[in-house]
């Protein structure tokens, strides 16, 4: 529920207003702008008194928001939300952000030779698996700790904030000390306890699309981070699981204009796990700029035939060099730098 007070308003009467409703259990967002004032409020709304709170001279309009999620939804945060990552800015009109790296870190010297060639190409972020999820158990599950400490010295060596997925509440201080950006996987798109963690904490989330997961649940496992007082929020497409088989997954582009109608946050395109297929991610990548994405993450190797991970997917750096230049001009184009 929003209501719409004049932004003359008695500042006392408003004081008063948000403590009964307060006193109900109810959550209160006050938004100040330049001709009205919004009380955005979270929870049951079933049992505020419209009537009375009407009665309120001062009071414009009391509006329902239909959907679940508050914290997430543009009707109430109408400003794009911008996340700021060690300088590199994310959302509203800032450049398109593209983010480069292996599936996998497999070795320091393999981290290291990609860290440098993703940056070189025109990377602002480098991405990196230390701790993997993988459908079987037998096969390569990421060097771990390890891992995180050589896309900590890659980071240290190009200044590219660095981008790895957290699969467990448990290794939460490991991520909040080292990490820039902690992504939340696909599979664990509704593990609420780690959203709730996670929401806890001030780091930038990357929150992937689950396999089959509707918008509406998509943005209610954002709207678990932010509840918990993290308002940093990236969201990230990264295609959904339907009968074809063509790919490795159906890329949805259309949830680009959507969330960009519904939602103030900002929204990153994962076309390499959407296809899983190389050659299909530069076209999936211009489609994305085109449809108006606010960054890229796009898995890159230096030797993709001997990957330990998702080499079919992921390109060679001059290829990925290549992309980026095209996505300047179609960029461009839409009048966004990249």
């Amino acid at each position: 529920m929003v209501i719409t007070i004049e932004h003359q308003a008695p500042r006392k009467e408003v004081e008063s207003l948000i403590r009964d409703i307060e006193s109900k259990g109810l959550k209160v967002q006050e938004m100040v702008g330049e001709t009205v004032n919004i009380l955005g409020l979270i929870g049951d709304t079933t049992i505020v008194d419209e009537t009375r709170i009407g009665m309120y001279p001062w009071v414009l309009s009391i509006t329902h928001i239909a959907t679940p999620y508050k914290k997430v939804s543009r009707q109430f945060h109408p400003e794009d939300t911008i996340i700021d990552v060690n300088g590199v800015k994310i959302g509203g009109n800032e450049p398109i952000v593209v983010m480069g790296g292996p599936c996998s870190v497999e070795s320091e010297e393999q981290i290291m030779e990609i860290a440098e060639g993703v940056k070189e190409a025109g990377a602002k972020m480098l991405r990196g698996g230390a701790y993997k999820p993988r459908t079987s158990p037998y096969v390569f599950q990421g060097l771990k700790s390890e891992g995180i400490r050589y896309l900590c010295e890659a980071r240290e060596k190009t200044h590219l904030p660095i981008v790895t997925e957290m699969m467990s509440v448990d290794k939460l201080d490991e991520f909040v000390e080292n990490v820039d950006v902690i992504q939340v996987g696909a599979r664990n798109m509704q593990n609420f306890d780690l959203l709730r963690a996670l929401g806890k904490t001030n780091k930038p989330i990357l929150l992937k699309r689950g396999l089959a997961n509707t918008l509406e649940e998509w943005l209610m496992s954002a709207e678990y981070i932010m509840s918990e007082g993290n308002p940093n929020v990236i969201l990230c497409e990264r295609g959904i699981r339907t009968f074809e088989r063509s790919t490795r997954n159906t890329l949805d582009l259309s949830v680009i204009p959507q969330i960009k109608k519904i939602s103030h946050l900002p929204i990153v395109i994962d076309p390499s796990h959407a296809t899983g297929h190389w050659e299909l991610v530069e076209s999936m990548s211009l489609a994305a700029i085109a449809a108006g994405c606010d960054g890229l993450i796009i898995e890159v190797h230096n030797h993709p035939e001997k990957a330990l991970s998702d080499g079919q997917q992921s390109l060679t750096v001059e290829h990925f060099a290549k992309l980026i230049e095209k996505g300047k001009a179609i960029a461009k184009i839409i009048g966004r730098d990249m």
